[in-house]
């Protein structure tokens, strides 16, 4: 085994916060040293051991890697006339998922592979060396089951997602689609994913049609995840508590219940600020659940329709301009947060035992990804200990 030192580290956010009073973890003038794959040593750069090889990070900033926690990669054609039409006045609504299901039924396995790795090199050049995908734009035993397969190639955080919406050939028959979505198509999709997920919301699925699935996933050795409060109030929070989901996402509608639930529980609200900043929708408030002491993680929802971006560090400066959120919690929202939302302890952070994922800034503080929006600051990805970009 060989070791890296990392050296001359203006601030490292470690999220750590056995390092330092705050939840960052924060370390001025640091270093760290990798050895097969994970930090093994974190401090201050005069205290740093030898190692074999050493990296010099200028002075600038270092940050977890970003840990993207929601994302719909598998997916062909895009929604630009949706969008158009969106941002020319017209609501969002969920059935503009039928026109995706259309292209993607039609594309080889292929072109979505191919459209998935794009989406995978754009995300890692902004610093996301971990991320989260969902099956969902197939809605047939067939195309939900490749598409797990194709992602199940690049990431152990794979989501079944065939109750994104109805089926359009079950749109008479909402409760065969359901007897389908629990029976054959998940014998199908479990072996090649790690999650289950349903799209809990009105003009999609109800809370006993999502119980059923959630409850037929777990059966099947799958976790629950939870589209949950998106476009109104609903059961959806509530029942991710209930069946230990390991988050809600979404959460823009809450009442007072929900947010005591999601306090008192373990599920994660994954807030997913790409999707507000698209549709115009009203903010979730992060500032809300944090008071209550909700943990809450940051995620991009990339998909074609309502949040068609794959950078975390714009989803950090939609989060402190528009959720009232810090920088510090958006951060940690958007490393530390989207870890827990995916139950790891060994990534979202620079600690002993911890991946060496990491994103070097080119900037003296992670608060830049805020101060300045837009720029691309990241300037060097490492992941398990190897520079991929």
């Amino acid at each position: 085994m060989t070791t890296t030192l990392v050296t001359n580290i203006g601030r490292l956010v470690t999220n750590d916060p056995a390092l330092d009073a705050g939840p960052l973890g924060l370390v001025e003038q640091a270093a760290f040293v990798v050895e097969d794959e994970r930090v093994v040593w974190v401090g201050a750069a005069t205290h740093a051991p030898a190692a074999d090889h050493r990296v010099d990070a200028g002075g600038r900033a270092v940050v977890p890697g970003f840990v993207d926690s929601h994302s719909h990669l598998l997916f062909a054609g895009d929604r630009t006339a949706e969008f158009n039409a969106r941002m020319s006045g017209q609501p969002y609504a969920a059935g503009g998922i039928r026109t995706t299901v259309a292209a993607t039924r039609a594309a080889s396995d292929a072109d979505l592979e191919a459209n998935l790795t794009r989406y995978l090199t754009e995300a890692l050049r902004q610093g996301t060396t971990t991320f989260e995908t969902k099956s969902g734009y197939g809605l047939t035993t067939l195309d939900e089951a490749r598409a797990l397969r194709i992602a199940a190639a690049y990431t152990d955080e794979v989501t079944y997602l065939g109750a994104h919406i109805v089926s359009p050939d079950y749109a008479d028959d909402p409760a065969a689609y359901v007897e389908l979505v629990t029976g054959e198509m998940l014998d199908a999709c479990a072996p090649h994913a790690r999650w289950v997920d349903v799209f809990c919301e009105k003009g999609a699925f109800d809370g006993d049609q999502a119980r059923a699935i959630l409850t037929a996933g777990k059966a099947k050795g799958l976790h629950p995840r939870v589209h949950a409060n998106q476009l109104s109030y609903g059961p959806g929070v509530q029942l991710a508590v209930e069946l230990d989901a390991a988050s809600a996402d979404h959460c823009t509608h809450l009442t007072d219940a929900d947010v005591d639930a999601l306090a008192s529980g373990h599920t994660v609200a994954t807030l997913l600020p790409g999707a507000e900043f698209s549709t115009r929708a009203e903010w979730p408030d992060a500032r809300r659940l944090l008071d209550a002491g909700v943990t809450v993680a940051l995620s991009t929802d990339c998909n074609p329709g309502s949040s068609f971006t794959s950078s975390v560090p714009f989803c950090i400066a939609l989060a402190v301009r528009d959720m009232r959120m810090t920088p510090d919690e958006a951060l940690w929202s958007a490393t530390a947060g989207g870890a827990a939302a995916l139950r790891r302890t060994d990534i979202g952070r620079l600690a002993p035992g911890a991946y060496a994922d990491f994103a070097v800034l080119d900037a003296p503080s992670h608060v830049h990804l805020a101060y300045r929006p837009g720029v691309p600051l990241v300037t060097e990805v490492w992941r398990r200990g190897v520079r991929a970009v």
